[in-house]
């Protein structure tokens, strides 16, 4: 499989990894640079929110043309939004802000479309036996890009600016266009003659009527909702209460990275033989209770090795979440379903992004990592009671 998909694994790498440096750029660029929190979470929000917009016609063109010409689009998308942060940095401080969020919304758009048409796209070359572990390796990728993208951000400014950090996730996209130039892909579903809202109702429908697949949405709209605040918390943890250096710092956000493919790996080699459902539920619990004790220590060893402990957990979780909604998809509405779930892991961290901004400007660090965790893990252990098709599927 890995030998099959190689270029098309490594092109999601790159991209995903280019993906979260543009978000991770944008966040931490407000944060030091403007100074503000509230703002850091708003272009969070602009970076990785539009989908809840746009991502619902992003489905319906997956459907409608080839995918993989969807993914080229939104990759220039991404590429235009790195110019405006460009010009934010190179200008004066007046449009500083102006031009930071307008780059945030473009790569914002570009989320929207590049999920769902990379997921369609992987549901076309992958063979049915291959379709559930290969979505694994798939969200690997994923989770590998959220992680390396600060330890590259923290290397990189460790010796350069922020300019440095933009070309290298600008030659990111374009690497990753390259490698796939000889992907075939083609429309999933015949020349519609209904409307797109009514393509996006048929999508709505079928999920609608398929209780297990509903169910891993909802669990999906859990998982995901833990991301913003790790994106907006972590970095100001990491500086103001354990006081790490730059490059500390980028160590310590990196730690994601190994974490998160350790859980990932697991979740593959593992698969058959945990029942997903339980774990699903316990696995978000469990994180959501490490992330809020996180508020409560002060020694970076012990954190780095709490903070390892929700990377492994979250990476598994996702990983059997994602691969359950590939696997239940229907084929001729794979596009607009897979779009459903991109919309969730956008919009979710963005929303919680921006209530972790609130959360922290009025609460301080601490309170606000303690509340989230909290808040999340109840929530997690509601859901396992009122979703008892996922709580009983062993996803064998």
């Amino acid at each position: 499989m890995i030998r099959r998909h190689g270029l098309f694994f490594l092109s999601c790498l790159l991209a995903f990894t280019a993906g979260h440096m543009f978000n991770y750029t944008v966040i931490l660029y407000l944060q030091e640079t403007v100074g503000s929190d509230l703002l850091s979470g708003l272009g969070f929000g602009l970076a990785f929110g539009s989908s809840i917009l746009f991502g619902w016609f992003a489905g319906v063109l997956c459907d409608r043309l080839a995918p993989v010409r969807v993914i080229h689009g939104a990759q220039a998308l991404f590429l235009l939004g790195l110019a405006c942060l460009w010009w934010a940095d190179g200008g004066g401080a007046a449009y500083r802000v102006a031009w930071t969020l307008t780059g945030a919304f473009c790569g914002g758009l570009a989320w929207s479309f590049v999920g769902p048409a990379r997921l369609t796209t992987l549901g076309q070359i992958a063979s049915p036996a291959e379709l559930r572990p290969a979505t694994i390796v798939f969200n690997l990728q994923v989770l590998v890009g959220f992680g390396l993208a600060p330890l590259l951000i923290g290397i990189t400014r460790s010796h350069a600016g922020w300019g440095t950090v933009l070309l290298i996730a600008a030659g990111g996209f374009v690497l990753a266009s390259l490698l796939i130039l000889g992907v075939q892909s083609r429309p999933h579903a015949q020349p519609s003659v209904q409307s797109v809202r009514a393509d996006i109702v048929e999508g709505f429908a079928a999920v609608a009527s398929r209780p297990l697949l509903k169910q891993l949405m909802l669990a999906a709209v859990i998982g995901y909702a833990l991301t913003g605040p790790l994106q907006i918390l972590l970095p100001k943890l990491a500086r103001q209460e354990l006081g790490l250096s730059e490059a500390q710092r980028g160590a310590y956000l990196g730690l994601l990275a190994i974490s998160l493919i350790v859980g990932g790996v697991l979740a593959l080699a593992l698969s058959k033989r945990v029942h997903h459902g339980r774990f699903i539920f316990g696995g978000v619990v469990a994180g959501s209770a490490l992330f809020a004790l996180l508020s409560q220590v002060r020694d970076p060893v012990l954190s780095a090795v709490m903070l390892g402990g929700v990377g492994v957990l979250g990476g598994m979780v996702i990983s059997l979440v994602v691969s359950g909604i590939q696997a239940h998809a229907p084929e001729q509405l794979r596009g607009r379903v897979m779009a459903m779930y991109s919309i969730t892991s956008q919009v979710l961290p963005a929303f919680s992004g921006v209530m972790a901004g609130v959360l922290v400007n009025h609460l301080g660090v601490t309170s606000a990592i303690a509340t989230a965790g909290l808040l999340l893990g109840t929530i997690a252990a509601a859901a396992a009671v009122a979703m008892p098709v996922l709580r009983r599927n062993t996803g064998h």
